[in-house]
């Protein structure tokens, strides 16, 4: 449905056409349509006394923040060295990063990382994430990081891990823990 009309009968016809229908969805932003009835009345000129109802539409559009990106794709880390200069970086800029250890193979692993990507977009900023598939990298870079289970979400300032979250429940439970974990640190 489009939601601009050239006139407001138009709209109106659209909106009385669908009044059962409360939310409209058009190109990332959206139309609530809040239906409230006013006062009661009988129409005493007719045998039937139907009660009419007098109905008010008021409408709210609001449209989604296009100047923010909705989600930051983690770059991956894949050797001790460029784990080393992502750290050199972070540390000139006194800014923290965020490591997600994780595997190709962990069911949780992936259902997180898109999670993670959009409070990536949260704190854009302030920090950066990356992620590490600990089977495509050296051992020794896992040990580095100390790593007995996956996921592992830590956070890394001043060349050195900081705090860590380790993601064995649910994913929603995992994002708050890891948003505190950041808020303190930042």
């Amino acid at each position: 449905m489009s939601i601009l009309a050239p006139n407001s009968q138009i709209l109106y016809r659209e909106i009385y056409n669908r009044e059962n229908q409360h939310l409209f969805l058009n190109s990332g932003g959206n139309l609530n349509i809040v239906k409230s009835y006013g006062f009661c009345f009988v129409d005493k000129r007719r045998g039937d006394w139907k009660k009419k109802i007098k109905r008010e539409f008021r409408i709210h559009a609001s449209w989604a923040d296009l100047s923010r990106p909705a989600a930051v794709e983690m770059q991956p880390i894949e050797s001790s060295e460029q784990l080393d200069q992502i750290l050199d970086s972070a540390k000139e800029l006194s800014q923290p990063i965020i490591i997600d250890w994780m595997a190709a193979w962990c069911r949780k692993c992936i259902y997180l990382k898109p999670k993670l990507e959009k409070l990536a977009a949260e704190f854009d900023t302030k920090l950066k994430f990356y992620y590490v598939d600990v089977n495509k990298v050296p051992q020794t870079l896992v040990k580095r990081g100390n790593i007995s289970k996956m996921p592992t979400i830590q956070l890394w300032k001043d060349g050195e891990m900081k705090a860590e979250v380790i993601g064995g429940h649910k994913a929603w439970l995992v994002i708050e823990e890891v948003r505190e974990m950041i808020k303190n640190f930042v």
